[in-house]
């Protein structure tokens, strides 16, 4: 396999990786509204990824970081295209992160609120936007033939991609229950579980719905293999929490999440961004990839450093395994 092509799975791998970690700790920030009753319980589920949210967006960052490398054409287009709705993205990321931070540092109730809201927000609207945005790379833009995207703002608001937002967003959210419901204990895991049934089964149809778009538009035989383990494994995730098997649940909707955002890969190759103008102005993992040089040095650094960021990673979530509840929680002061 050559290089370019290695690199385009790798990217793959960790957008996989960003999605199943992030994806968790964006429905739980989602949660905080729709299953918390109280300040109690919404402490309980932000203390949930309290200790891995931000080692999640490291794999956002490796991502963005690989596609500059390895493709910095696609980087490009795709960064200067999609610049509003990446640049509300990052900001969502920045105000998201603050509002972990800043929120204890006072006890007035007006400001623990504030944050609370800005944690609701700051989740959900990526959780829209960055389905949104995926879907727009799939189904393709207006590329023109200098590589550059000549289509505007209302032309990524299409149905297509309008619909993978609401996917992810409801993917996410049932993620996020299903770790809730796996992390704590007492009545919040309880209506973690009933909340996860109904969700699941919400997110099932609009899944199936956007996935078979997919294919039909854009599939082939090893798309629709990934599409399969996709549906069965959601419908096999909504079994587990009615039989209140937390742990395959979540093992599951990771799985989902996996196989949904491989089909998308397997349905690009070999481009990277479609162009809607004409399909030799496309880019591919050809014409938008670094030199060979760059890609075996980086294949290197890649094989050195990927165990040890696993190692930490997963030794953190060792750590935090044990499940919590409100009476968990130190008084306030």
């Amino acid at each position: 396999m050559e290089l370019h092509n290695v690199w385009f799975v790798l990217i793959a791998v960790l957008w996989i990786g960003y999605f199943f970690l992030e994806g968790f700790d964006f429905g739980v920030g989602v949660l905080t509204k729709l299953l918390a009753r109280d300040r109690a319980e919404r402490r309980v589920l932000i203390n949930t990824i309290g200790p891995v949210w931000d080692g999640n967006e490291v794999w956002l960052l490796t991502a963005a970081g690989a596609t500059f490398a390895a493709f910095p054409d696609w980087y490009a287009t795709l960064f200067s295209g999609f610049y509003l709705p990446l640049l509300l993205i990052l900001v969502c990321l920045i105000v998201r992160g603050v509002a972990f931070e800043y929120r204890h540092k006072r006890d007035e109730e007006r400001w623990q609120t504030n944050w609370e809201h800005a944690i609701f927000w700051t989740s959900l609207l990526p959780a829209v936007l960055w389905g949104v945005a995926f879907g727009n790379i799939v189904r393709g833009v207006k590329i023109d033939e200098n590589k550059e995207y000549v289509g505007g703002l209302v032309d990524l608001l299409n149905p297509y991609a309008l619909l993978g937002g609401l996917v992810t967003l409801a993917l996410f959210t049932f993620h996020g229950t299903v770790f809730a419901a796996l992390k704590t204990v007492g009545d919040i895991r309880v209506r973690a579980r009933a909340l996860a049934l109904k969700l699941g089964l919400v997110t099932a149809a609009v899944a199936l719905v956007f996935l078979a778009w997919t294919q039909a538009s854009r599939g082939d035989g090893a798309s629709l293999v990934a599409m399969v383990v996709a549906v069965a494994a959601l419908v096999g995730a909504v079994g587990a929490v009615k039989a209140g098997r937390e742990g395959w649940s979540f093992a599951l909707s990771g799985v989902t999440i996996a196989a949904a955002v491989a089909m998308l890969f397997l349905t690009l190759f070999p481009n990277v961004m479609p162009s809607t103008l004409d399909d030799a102005w496309s880019l591919t993992v050809t014409n938008a990839s670094s030199s060979p040089y760059t890609l075996k040095i980086m294949t290197w650094l890649a094989a050195v450093a990927t165990p040890l960021v696993l190692l930490y990673q997963g030794w953190t979530y060792w750590v935090f395994r044990k499940r919590i509840g409100t009476q968990h929680l130190a008084d306030a002061h």
